[in-house]
């Protein structure tokens, strides 16, 4: 199973902006995103079209599972 971090910030701009890490691991914690988005939020090196981000809007993790399948 492969899992994606989506974390939604909101900008200046007053709009939302996503950005989706994938290949994350399956354990990865509340504490742990939070951390992280406090650390983008903090270090500000991400600016969008719509300006810098502010604050934290929401987070997800989503589990996709990916079957291959034999050509023939």
């Amino acid at each position: 199973m492969e899992y994606t971090l989506n974390m939604v910030f909101l900008t200046t701009g007053s709009k939302k902006t996503t950005f989706a890490i994938t290949g994350v691991k399956s354990t990865l914690t509340e504490t742990e995103v939070n951390t992280l988005m406090n650390s983008m939020l903090t270090e500000n090196i991400f600016s969008t079209t719509s300006g810098d981000l502010v604050s934290k809007s929401s987070a997800t993790i989503v589990a996709k599972t990916v079957t291959e399948v034999t050509m023939s």
